[in-house]
């Protein structure tokens, strides 16, 4: 091809590429490039099939679209081409009225960038928690809804799945649920392990509170203490029924010998309302 007709031509080009570049801002694409790598971020959750289908894949840590190779312009304008018109856009249909929780995760987790998590009151908090595990639908009413029949949070992250599913609460979020109760347990674990837990005494029993509030059942728990008094494991030892659980001495002073603790605080709660945990002092061995 000679000098003359790649002058006609690349012009041409040129604007092909600007068109198809217009077509993905009017989407509300945004197309950064790096070397090889493409990503494409945006307005990407109304048209994550389509990114999908021309070969994207999905970064959920800098919440974008990634492409390989070859620049997706032009696929990704043609693709866009090829969706029909929605009702209301030059069609003459009136177009659907959107849902009024349209835009309200955006703007719930804006609110706690700039102002902090904090101030949420609890079903707020939930709710935020549930935007993970439950997509596109609003959670504030389940949030409420959960609340109203488990009292706190604590409650619904130890609820049993036989008591979730009234709430059609799906695996997902069943797992979410037991993974943020493990979390406040292991953060109250923190502040007292490896620690002068007789020196600590309050958060001791926040620990405590934190690992058996919301038991359904009686628990037998020994915290091994070594010759500081230092906590240096906490095993549950037995579950019971509701107002019940055994303890077998033997099996007490095996543990103590297997951790070569200098001592013992034998724990057991009483699933009541209000909950109480009952501790028993340190004994020497």
């Amino acid at each position: 091809m000679g000098k003359a007709e790649r002058a006609v031509l690349e012009p041409t080009a040129a604007a092909a590429d600007d068109d198809a570049l217009l077509a993905l801002l009017a989407a509300g694409l945004r197309l950064q490039s790096n070397d090889a790598l493409w990503k494409v971020s945006g307005n990407t959750l109304a048209h994550r099939s389509l990114l999908r289908d021309v070969g994207g894949t999905w970064n959920r840590l800098d919440q974008c679209w990634e492409f390989l190779g070859d620049d997706p312009t032009a696929k990704l304008a043609a693709a866009l081409e090829a969706i029909p018109a929605p009702a209301g856009h030059n069609s003459g249909e009136p177009a659907p009225l959107k849902p009024h929780y349209h835009g309200h995760r955006g703007r719930v987790r804006e609110r706690v960038l700039k102002a902090g998590i904090d101030s949420l009151p609890d079903y707020e908090l939930l709710e935020l928690l549930l935007f993970y595990s439950i997509e596109r639908v609003d959670t504030k009413p389940l949030a409420k809804r959960l609340l109203e029949r488990f009292g706190t949070l604590g409650d619904i992250f130890a609820a049993d799945p036989a008591e979730l599913r009234e709430f059609e609460i799906d695996q997902k979020t069943m797992i979410h649920f037991r993974a943020m109760r493990e979390v406040g347990r292991r953060l109250a674990e923190r502040k007292v392990k490896d620690m002068p837990v007789l020196t600590n005494w309050q958060q001791l029993i926040d620990y405590c509170h934190a690992a058996l509030a919301h038991e359904k059942t009686e628990q037998f728990r020994i915290l091994f203490l070594d010759r500081k008094n230092v906590l240096i494991a906490d095993e549950v030892q037995q579950r019971g029924t509701i107002d019940h659980t055994p303890v077998y001495p033997r099996e007490v002073v095996k543990r103590a010998l297997d951790h070569n603790a200098a001592a013992l605080i034998l724990v057991h709660n009483h699933p009541t309302r209000p909950i109480s945990i009952t501790l028993d002092h340190a004994t020497t061995l």
